[in-house]
């Protein structure tokens, strides 16, 4: 099961009959542990991983990551809190953190002034929230295993004489 998991989680294309001979097993028992992962929430989503700088309509958009100091709800701890900031639209990614700050948020806009509009209107005035701290995405080299960058370019620097 878990080799399966780690050629899906490579390449979510690779089809029943390819995962079969890669693993030595039927298509069958390939198909039948695939309904299993996803049956059993393993399994959440396949999708593409798509470089935001190469996309026009992407460019524009503006990513910032938002820490949040919190008072954790009686009887609810964090999870209450965590509920009412994920349902937000702009809301990507949401994690629990320790050390400095309680939660770590990645949020897209439109805009700067989009983003600062979120986190003053939206997130700050929510119950619990103490404190936020702002920081914007300005590129991206490297995330979730995938390079955003070119390894073949040649960063050699020229030699003037």
């Amino acid at each position: 099961m878990e080799e399966i998991l780690n050629l899906l989680q490579d390449n979510a294309r690779l089809s029943v009959e390819d995962i079969a001979a890669m693993t030595k097993r039927t298509a069958t028992e390939v198909e039948s542990i695939i309904k299993k992962l996803e049956e059993d929430g393993i399994i959440m989503k396949y999708a593409a991983i798509v470089n935001p700088e190469k996309i026009a309509q992407a460019k524009e958009k503006v990513r910032a990551q938002i820490e949040i100091q919190v008072t954790p709800e009686r009887e609810h701890g964090f999870d209450a809190l965590a509920e009412r900031i994920f349902r937000f639209p702009q809301v990507k990614s949401l994690y629990l953190m320790s050390g400095g700050y309680d939660f770590k948020v990645i949020i897209e806009g439109d805009s700067l002034q989009d983003v600062a509009f979120f986190v003053a209107q939206k997130l700050s005035t929510l119950n619990g929230v103490k404190s936020t701290k702002t920081h914007f995405v300005l590129k991206t080299y490297k995330e979730n295993d995938v390079l955003y960058v070119d390894e073949k370019k040649d960063r050699r620097q020229g030699v003037i004489a």
